[in-house]
Formats: structure tokens, sequence, C-alpha cells
């Protein structure tokens, strides 16, 4: 009947969330993937560079070259300018940009969710007399300091990495919850609630059951600060509720932490809850 219906709604969409998320998965591994063509061309052009240097030295000593030209502090320089700008190429591909600045670069972080472009953070770099962060516009409750502290100085493209992830696990739940609010209002009982990082969400939301409406109460944790769906799904009901919504509300539950949040809903009002 009913609850046979909604189960092969909620396959439904489940399945789509799959195709939706491999898609998704094969983009980002295909930027992977250039990113790291990039990154080898570049070890090769160092390689080559370094090579043809040996040779230059070994034929001086042998007497085939006499006095062979160092080079200029000039073209050490427009390499080493080269191989900075390929770098940010690499960092490009993973939707990382930079620019050179006179004091060293300025990095800008462009986040999304499912292929919607959604907010920009800029990270300004002193490179002299060690790396350091001279000014940025990340929010003030991602752990850009411990990020920094961790991987700024040993490892600049791990901690450019690391701070797109919490970029864009923080704006993809922001998103949800955003569209949640302007496309699902009529299925929220009241206001909900959220913290500034995003990470929990509570509501209530109403459902159907033998031409009764209950509530029901919801509590997403996202444990995760590099995740987008929750890794907690907490919905209760209240008491006196037929027992069938006990099954409904652990199926929701579960729901929540497979899709994300309107596409969760999404689900519900085409199966009529």
């Amino acid at each position: 009947g009913v609850f046979a219906h909604l189960e092969l709604l909620e396959a439904r969409a489940y399945e789509a969330a799959v195709k939706q998320e491999e898609t998704e998965q094969q983009e980002e591994k295909l930027a992977r993937l250039k990113a790291r063509v990039q990154e080898l061309r570049l070890q090769r052009d160092e390689l080559r560079a370094k090579v043809e240097q040996q040779q230059k030295g070994q034929l001086g000593k042998e007497g085939a070259v006499l006095n062979p030209a160092q080079p200029s502090a000039r073209a050490v320089l427009e390499w080493k300018m080269k191989s900075l700008k390929a770098k940010l190429q690499i960092f490009y591909l993973t939707g990382i940009s930079g620019k050179l600045t006179k004091r060293g670069v300025c990095f800008c972080i462009s986040t999304a969710y499912e292929g919607t472009y959604l907010d920009s953070y800029h990270l300004d770099l002193l490179t002299k007399p060690e790396v350091q962060i001279y000014r940025h516009s990340v929010p003030i409750f991602i752990p850009l300091q411990q990020i920094a502290k961790k991987y700024l100085q040993t490892d600049i493209r791990r901690f450019l990495s690391v701070l797109s992830n919490h970029l864009n696990a923080y704006v993809g739940r922001r998103y949800q919850a955003d569209q949640l609010q302007e496309h699902f209002s009529g299925h929220i009982e009241g206001t909900l609630q959220r913290n500034s990082l995003c990470n929990l969400l509570v509501f209530n939301y109403n459902v159907s059951s033998e031409s009764k409406t209950f509530p029901f109460k919801v509590r997403l944790l996202y444990g995760d600060p590099c995740c987008s769906l929750p890794t907690e799904a907490v919905i209760s009901c209240t008491p006196g509720a037929p027992p069938s919504l006990a099954e409904m509300a652990a199926a929701h539950s579960d729901l929540f932490r497979r899709v994300p949040l309107h596409k969760a809903f999404r689900s519900f009002s085409s199966s009529g809850e």
C-alpha cells in the first residue's frame, strides 16, 4: 500500500542520489588526474633542466666545452617564476587559483556544491622570511590556524587542500539548510535552528498517519568537519503516535545520512507525505 509506494519512491531517490554522487566523484577524479599530469610535467621539466646542467658541467671537465656559461641570475629567476606559475595552475584545476604579489602569493579558494558555485575565499600569504598568513577572508569558525600550524610550513599543497575541504563542506551544509528553508518551508514547523558552522541542525516537520498529523523532531549532527552529510540523524515523534511512525522515522533517519537534506525532503514531497 502506501508504505510500499513510499519505499519504492525512496529507493528511486536513493538511486538517483547515488548516480549523482558517482558523477561528481568522476568529475573530481578527472580534475585530480589533470592536476597530477600537470605536476608530472613540471617535475619532468625540472629533471630535464638538472640533467642538461650536469651534462654541460661534465663536458666542461672533459674538455669538450670550455668554461660553460653559468645561468644568469635573471635566467634562474625566470625559471623559478615559471615553476611557481605552473604550480598555481595545478591548484587552479582543483578549484584553487593564485597570483603572485609583491610580498608573496594570494590564493582564491572557490567553493561549490552539486555543481552550484557558492562562495570564494581569499588567502594572502607572505613568503619571506617564512611562509605566514598576512590576511584572509576565511570565516572565524573554520580552524584556519590549526590547519596552518600543521601544514603551512611543510606542505603548502596539503594546507590548501585541507582548508578547501573544510570550506566546501561548510558551504555544502549551509546550502542544504538554505534550500530546505527556501523550498520546503511548508513542511517545517517553527524555525530551523543551526549554528555558525552548520554542523548542527535542529528542526521539526510534520508527517501524516491515519488522517492525523504528527510532528517529527530532528537533530542532525555533522561529526566530520570535512563532510556535508550528517554522521548522526536522530528523529523522535510525539508520545501516542502510531507504531508505524517509528518505522518511518528510522527510514527518514537513514535517508538523511545518505542523501542531501533538500533532496530527502523532495522525496517526501513526491511520496505525498
